[in-house]
């Protein structure tokens, strides 16, 4: 008795990519209207609308152009020059200032913030509600 095996060769598989359908400029956040999906494998881009949509473009991309995880990047929680909370914790201590961001960043990102009571630059890392969590010693004038 023979066995006849048989072998499934892959065929070209169809791949959707995200595309941009008009100019997303850097720092822009990426809304439904700015991105299609087309169905067309590209390189090393998108392969869903969801990957896109709601982040923030990191480079310039144009109409027509795909999109690469590399062209974006998680939406900005603080942009430079919007007034911030400084918050400085150490055991029970918490201390809150009012302070002005010198950067533009995500959650996570470490800034440079302006400390508008003291006139002192610090640094801090910025929380998922866009406080600024002073690390080290606290900041002079809170």
């Amino acid at each position: 008795m023979r066995w006849l095996i048989l072998l499934l060769l892959p065929t070209a598989a169809q791949a959707d990519s995200v595309v941009a359908t008009r100019q997303i400029t850097a720092g822009a956040l990426v809304t439904a209207r700015d991105v299609a999906l087309v169905d067309m494998p590209i390189p090393d881009a998108l392969g869903a609308l969801a990957d896109a949509i709601g982040q923030t473009a990191r480079v310039t991309v144009y109409a027509g152009r795909a999109l690469r995880p590399s062209d974006l990047g998680p939406a900005m929680i603080v942009k430079r020059n919007q007034n911030v909370a400084l918050l400085y914790t150490t055991g029970t201590l918490a201390i809150h200032a009012e302070g002005r961001a010198l950067g533009t960043g995500t959650e996570g990102d470490e800034i440079r913030v302006l400390n508008t009571g003291s006139k002192t630059t610090i640094t801090g890392r910025i929380m998922a509600d866009g406080t600024i969590e002073v690390r080290g010693a606290p900041c002079a004038g809170c």
